[in-house]
C-alpha cells in the first residue's frame, strides 16, 4: 500500500482532491485568508505538494460573497465543472452567536477549468428555503439522480449546525425540500459546539456511506458516518443509520488533533480508497481555533471490513522532515 508524505499540503485545511477523467488530480480547500477560491492538479497525489495553485475566483468587496471564504469543492457534472463554497457578508457574528454564511455556486464549461478567473460565473445562493448559518455543501448522483447535502442551523434545535440531504433540479437549484438526516446528538458531537459539519458520501458495498465532523475545531473535532442501502429513499431520514460512537478521532500517542472535514477519492491504481482530511499537530492553539493556519491537508490509504463499512483506522503520522 502507497505511504504519501504527510501533511499533503500544509495549511489548507477542509481539502477537496477529485481525480478526473482526464488523469490528474484537482485540488481545492479553504485559504488561510479565507479570501479566494484556488485550484491546483496533478497526475499524482504526492504530485498536489508542489504544484502551482491557481486563483480562479476571488471574494467581492462587499455583500453576501465578501467575506471568510470557506469550504470550496470542486465536482464535475455533465461535462461542466461546479465548485460549492461557503461565504458571509460579515465577520460579525449573529443575534445566535453564530456566523452569517450561505452556500454558493460558480460554474466552469471550458475542459481545463485553471484556464482563467474569466471561464468561471457565478451562480448566486444555493437557497434551501431556510435563511440560516449554512456551508459545507457537497453532492453526488445516485440512482439518475443528483443530491445536495449540507450543514445547517436550524434555529429551533440547539447547536450551530444539522445535517440535510435533498434532491437537486440543476447543479445550483434544490429540487426538493431539505431533509435532515443528523444532528449534533451524542457526547462526542457537543464538545465544545454541538455540529455536524463537513458531509462526504461513498458509494460502495450496496450502500452509500455519510462521513461528517462534529464538535469545535479542536482536539475534539471528530468524524462521525450514516449510511443507507443504496435501494432505500435516500429522502427518507428514517433509511439513514448513525453510529453512535466517531470512525475517526484524535490520535494523542502521534500527535494527531482534530482530524476531520474529510472528502473521498481514489489512489493512483485506480482502485484504493483514499480518505482526504485536514488535521493539526498541537493542542496549544492561540486564540480562535478559526484564525490558527495550520490546520494541514493529510491523505491516507482506508480499506473495508468484512460488514462492508470503511475501515478509516488511525491519523497516519507525521513523516515529513
Amino acid at each position: 500500500m502507497t505511504v504519501y508524505t504527510n501533511p499533503l499540503i500544509v495549511q489548507r485545511a477542509d481539502p477537496y482532491i477529485y481525480k478526473h477523467t482526464d488523469g490528474y488530480y484537482y485540488f481545492t480547500a479553504s485559504v488561510p485568508a479565507y479570501n479566494l477560491i484556488e485550484i491546483r492538479r496533478a497526475k499524482t497525489l504526492e504530485g498536489l505538494a508542489h504544484a502551482a495553485p491557481r486563483t480562479i475566483w476571488r471574494k467581492h468587496e462587499s455583500g453576501p460573497m465578501s467575506q471568510l471564504i470557506w469550504a470550496p469543492e470542486i465536482h464535475y457534472i455533465d461535462g461542466k465543472w461546479f465548485i460549492y463554497f461557503a461565504a458571509a457578508e460579515t465577520t460579525a457574528l449573529d443575534q445566535n452567536g453564530m456566523f452569517q454564511h450561505r452556500m454558493f455556486c460558480i460554474e466552469c464549461d471550458n475542459a481545463d477549468p485553471m484556464r482563467s478567473e474569466d471561464d468561471w460565473i457565478e451562480h448566486g445562493q444555493v437557497e434551501t428555503g431556510m435563511d440560516s448559518f449554512s456551508l459545507d455543501a457537497t453532492c453526488f448522483e445516485a440512482n439518475d439522480k443528483l443530491y445536495y447535502v449540507w450543514a445547517q442551523k436550524d434555529p429551533d434545535i440547539k447547536g450551530n449546525s444539522n445535517l440535510y440531504i435533498a434532491e437537486m433540479e440543476n447543479p445550483w437549484t434544490l429540487k426538493t425540500k431539505p431533509v435532515m438526516v443528523s444532528k449534533p446528538e451524542f457526547d462526542w458531537e457537543t464538545i465544545g459546539f454541538w455540529v455536524n459539519e463537513g458531509p462526504a458520501v461513498i458509494h460502495r458495498n450496496g450502500r452509500f456511506f455519510l462521513t461528517y465532523s462534529a464538535s469545535a475545531t479542536d482536539e475534539h473535532y471528530a468524524m462521525g458516518m450514516l449510511s443507507i442501502p443504496d435501494d432505500q429513499d435516500l429522502l427518507d431520514a428514517s433509511n439513514w443509520s448513525k453510529s453512535k460512537t466517531p470512525v475517526f478521532q484524535s490520535d494523542m500517542a502521534t500527535h494527531q488533533y482534530g482530524p476531520g472535514h474529510n472528502s473521498f477519492t481514489v489512489g493512483e491504481d485506480g482502485q484504493t480508497d483514499i480518505l482526504v482530511y485536514h488535521c493539526r499537530d498541537y493542542t496549544e492553539i492561540k486564540g480562535d481555533p478559526l484564525y490558527d493556519p495550520n490546520r494541514h491537508t493529510k491523505v491516507q490509504a482506508f480499506t473495508w471490513n468484512a460488514d462492508g463499512t470503511p475501515n478509516f483506522g488511525k491519523p497516519v503520522p507525521y513523516n515529513y522532515d
